[in-house]
C-alpha cells in the first residue's frame, strides 16, 4: 500500500507542464487536485484545460488525483500541496468534511486557493477560497428534471457511479424533486465498472418495467447504461438524460438514443482556476471581482472561449460553468471538441 502511494506521488511529480522560461509568472508552480479515479475519463478535459492555461500564463501546473478515487488519499494530496508551498492550489470539494482541515493548511500559509467542480460557493467561502468555479448541481438536476417533466416523464432511475460524492446525490435529488418523486428510491449505486453498471441498469429495468427515464451522472454511467438499453432493444424508447459529454454521448444524442446532455463546461473549471490563481499571485489580491476583471480582459482567455464555444456565467464571487444543455438541435456545435475541450 505504501509503495503504491509513493508511486502515485512520483507519477504526479512527473505529470507536469513545463514552465515558460521568461515572463511575469516564470518559476511559478500550481496544482489542481481532483477526487477522480484514474478510470474517470471526464477529467481529461480539465487536464487539457490546465495545460493550455499553463501555456497561456507561463506557469507550471501539476495535476494530482487519488488513483482509486479514495477521498482520504485526496485529503493527503491537499495536505502535501500545502507542505510543498505551491504558488496556488485548486481542488474540487468532493466532501467538505473530509477536505476542510487540509484546506485550512493551505490558506493558513497564505497560498491562494480556488475550488472547482463539486461543492458550493458557500462551502468554498468557508474554506477560505478566493472563488468557486463550477455548476450548481442541485439546480442543474432540477432544470433537467423539469425538461423531462415537460415531456411527460413521471418516473426515473438515477445511475449514480460515484455515490460517495455528495454532489452526485444533489444531481439525482434535483431531478427527482422536479418530477415529485423520492430520490433515494429512484437511485442505483452503480460503481464505475462498465460491466457492473450495465448489469445493474438491466436488472433495475427488468424489476421496474414502468420506469420511463434514465438519468446518468456522467460518461462512466451513461455509456454502459446505453449499452444495456441497446442489448434490451430499448434504446430510443426510454427517455435518457445524462450529465457531461463524451464521443459516445454525442453519438447517442445524434441517433436519438439520448434526449440531452447537461454540459458543465469542465474546460472552464480547469483553465479558469489556474488562470485566476496566477492573476491572484501576480497582483497579490484575494478579491474575486478584481481577479475576474483581469481574466475577462485577457485576450488569450477570450480566444479560448471563442475557439471552443464556451460561455461562463459570472457571479459576484465566482463562476457558474453550467448548466448548458446539448440536444439534437445544437449537438454539432460542440461535437468537434467533446471529451477534449467541452
Amino acid at each position: 500500500m505504501r509503495m503504491r502511494w509513493i508511486s502515485t506521488l512520483l507519477a504526479g511529480v512527473l505529470a507536469t507542464s513545463a514552465a515558460v522560461a521568461a515572463g511575469p509568472h516564470a518559476g511559478e508552480r500550481y496544482v489542481l487536485i481532483s477526487h477522480a479515479a484514474d478510470s474517470d475519463v471526464w477529467w481529461n478535459t480539465v487536464k487539457n484545460a490546465i495545460k493550455q492555461a499553463a501555456d497561456d500564463f507561463g506557469v507550471a501546473v501539476d495535476y494530482r488525483n487519488p488513483p482509486n478515487g479514495d477521498l482520504a488519499d485526496m485529503a493527503r494530496l491537499v495536505e502535501q500541496a500545502a507542505a510543498r508551498n505551491y504558488d496556488g492550489v485548486a481542488f474540487d470539494i468532493a466532501d467538505f468534511d473530509v477536505l476542510s482541515k487540509p484546506a485550512m493548511r493551505v490558506t493558513a500559509k497564505r497560498i491562494p486557493l480556488i475550488t472547482i467542480n463539486s461543492g458550493t460557493a458557500e462551502e468554498s467561502r468557508k474554506l477560505g477560497a478566493i472563488m468557486h468555479i463550477g455548476q450548481p448541481e442541485y439546480a442543474a438536476g432540477k432544470e433537467a428534471g423539469e425538461r423531462a417533466k415537460a415531456a411527460g416523464i413521471k418516473s426515473f432511475v438515477c445511475v449514480n457511479h460515484y455515490s460517495t460524492n455528495a454532489a452526485s446525490f444533489q444531481r439525482c435529488k434535483g431531478f427527482a424533486d422536479a418530477l415529485g418523486v423520492d430520490a433515494r428510491s429512484s437511485m442505483i449505486d452503480s460503481g464505475v465498472d462498465p460491466t457492473v453498471v450495465a448489469s445493474k441498469v438491466s436488472a433495475y429495468l427488468r424489476n421496474h418495467p414502468d420506469t420511463q427515464a434514465i438519468l446518468a451522472l456522467g460518461p462512466n454511467s451513461a455509456e454502459p447504461s446505453l449499452q444495456a438499453l441497446q442489448r434490451m432493444g430499448r434504446a430510443g424508447k426510454v427517455y435518457f438524460a445524462t450529465f457531461d459529454l463524451s464521443s459516445v454521448i454525442i453519438d447517442g444524442i445524434r441517433k436519438g438514443y439520448i434526449n440531452f446532455a447537461i454540459d458543465q463546461q469542465p474546460y472552464l473549471q480547469g483553465y479558469m482556476s489556474i488562470a485566476a490563481l496566477a492573476i491572484a499571485h501576480e497582483h497579490n489580491t484575494r478579491d474575486p471581482a478584481a481577479v475576474l476583471a483581469t481574466l475577462k480582459a485577457d485576450p488569450k482567455f477570450q480566444a479560448r472561449l471563442k475557439d471552443y464555444g464556451l460561455d461562463p456565467i459570472y457571479t459576484k464571487d465566482g463562476v457558474s460553468s453550467g448548466p448548458a444543455f446539448v440536444t439534437k438541435d445544437n449537438v454539432d456545435t460542440v461535437a468537434k471538441y467533446a471529451g477534449q475541450y467541452r
